[in-house]
Parts: structure tokens; C-alpha cells; sequence
């Protein structure tokens, strides 16, 4: 049985990298509405809840059919970290009489190309591996920023972070697979409110492959993104 679930999409207004980054023009539409559409589409979220401290944010979330929550001016900062907003949501929640759910599903907008099917994937691993108090979708790194690969810089001079390991790992095949983050993470509740971040462990991991891991992050991404929407390499299906 799917344990009950709500999503969380975590947009201030603040941006330093990128003015508005959360409603920047992504191929004609706003970055919000990339993340919120394979959250609805997905069938899994009982509830999707956007937390905002903006005003035009707040629009674009009603537009899109999403409750809006209004995180405190202190939960809005640079500093403030998303397992604490999330934890403040929970807890109002809680004291306006909600019965909350088992999981909580970060969508967040600089991961775009975040599919629906991505979310189906992980709650279905979450509710296989009942005792991880999270799951994320995780994807490989490439051979050229692999651990073993890293350089050290200093004195206009580097040399390999871990000399030991690259010695014996010259190669691709000779090196261990790594992962990174994905796209997706999400949360126990009971974990949350307990003092754990989105990250506690253990955590059930769904493997996922480029481009549908990009993260945006600064102004060159937004070109990078369009080339591939107009190249047709991410799956967009379930945009309007």
C-alpha cells in the first residue's frame, strides 16, 4: 500500500545568481511550472503546497492550482535551510488540524526536468524499503569529476586530491562507481519533525540518467536547458 504523500516546492523570491530565478522564462514558460506540472501529473501527491515569501510567486502558484503556504520572513533568507521550512510547514500544518502525511516530497524548482515518473519511482522504492527515513533519485558522475579525478590548487601548483586511489585508478574501469544527487528527494515526516534533515539516513536511492538530473543554478544553465527542450533530449510530455 502507497503510504500517503505531499509535495513541498520551495520558492522565495530572493535570488542572488539569478533575479526571480524561480519564475525566470524557461522556452516560453516559468522555471516554477516545470517542477509543479510532474508533481501534479505524477498522481502520487495528495497535496502539493507551494512556500513562498513572495507576492508574484504566490500568483503563479494559484495559477497553477497549487495551495500556497507563506513561510516566515526568517525561514526566506540565503541561510535558511530547507529542512527547517519544511519543518515549520509541517508543524503549522499540524496546528491548523491537517492529519499529516507519512512523506514529504521536495520538488524544487531548479531541477526542471524532473518527470513525473521519476516521483512514482521513488515513493515506490520508499514504500518497498519501509524503514529509510528518505529516498532520492541519485545519477552517476562522470569520469572527468570523479572523486579519484579531483586536483588540489595551491601556489599556482596541483596535484591529485587523493594521490593514493588515483595511482591505482587510472582509468574508467578501474574506478568505483559514484553517484551524485539527482533530481527528487523526499522525506519521513516523523523524520523531519524529529531534528533529521531531507537527507536522513537510511535513504532509498532511484537511479536516474542525464539530462533529466540538470540543476539550474546561473544564467548560462537557462541556455544550456533550452538547447535541450528545442533538442527534444529531456521528457517533457506532461507540460501543457
Amino acid at each position: 500500500m502507497n503510504a500517503l504523500a505531499w509535495g513541498l516546492v520551495p520558492a522565495r523570491g530572493g535570488s542572488k545568481s539569478i533575479p526571480y530565478k524561480n519564475l525566470v522564462p524557461l522556452a516560453g514558460r516559468p522555471m516554477l511550472d516545470y517542477g509543479v506540472r510532474a508533481a501534479q501529473k505524477s498522481g502520487r501527491l495528495a497535496r502539493l503546497f507551494g512556500s513562498t515569501d513572495d507576492d508574484r510567486i504566490a500568483a503563479r502558484f494559484t495559477e497553477l492550482g497549487v495551495e500556497v503556504d507563506r513561510r516566515p520572513a526568517a525561514l526566506a533568507t540565503d541561510d535558511a535551510a530547507v529542512a527547517d521550512v519544511a519543518r515549520d510547514f509541517l508543524i503549522r500544518r499540524r496546528q491548523a488540524g491537517d492529519t499529516l502525511p507519512e512523506i514529504l516530497a521536495l520538488i524544487q524548482p531548479t531541477s526542471p526536468f524532473l518527470r513525473p515518473s521519476d516521483i512514482v519511482a521513488l515513493l515506490d522504492r520508499m514504500a518497498v524499503d519501509k524503514a529509510a527515513q528518505s529516498g532520492q533519485t541519485i545519477t552517476p558522475v562522470p569520469h572527468n569529476h570523479h572523486a579519484w579525478n579531483q586536483r588540489w590548487f595551491k601556489d599556482g601548483r596541483t596535484g591529485w586530491v587523493h594521490a593514493e586511489e588515483r595511482a591505482k585508478g587510472i582509468n574508467k574501469q578501474s574506478k568505483p562507481k559514484h553517484w551524485v544527487f539527482g533530481n527528487l528527494v523526499a522525506a519521513r515526516v516523523e523524520a523531519l519533525l524529529g531534528g533529521a534533515d531531507f537527507f536522513a539516513q537510511p535513504s532509498s536511492a532511484v537511479e536516474i540518467l542525464p539530462p533529466h538530473d540538470f540543476d539550474l543554478d546561473g544564467p548560462t544553465d537557462i541556455a544550456m536547458a533550452e538547447a535541450l527542450i528545442a533538442a527534444r533530449a529531456v521528457a517533457l510530455e506532461h507540460i501543457p
